[in-house]
């Protein structure tokens, strides 16, 4: 057995956003569990929901 048979892979990945409001890209975590907010203008990118977070921005790329 290969050591990747022991190790659970996650599901959510690290997303790189873009806020539509002033144009910031930032890495945010995709099941995010508390709500994530611009660093720069404070919109609000992503919503936790229990599971996957539900993105609110526009998504540029996901993050192996």
């Amino acid at each position: 057995m290969s050591r990747e048979e022991y190790i659970p892979r996650t599901r959510s990945r690290f997303l790189k956003v873009r806020c539509l409001d002033c144009g910031n890209e930032q890495i945010i975590f995709g099941g995010a569990s508390s709500v994530v907010k611009c660093l720069v203008c404070d919109r609000i990118l992503a919503k936790p929901t229990g599971g996957k977070a539900e993105i609110k921005t526009k998504i540029l790329g996901v993050l192996e």
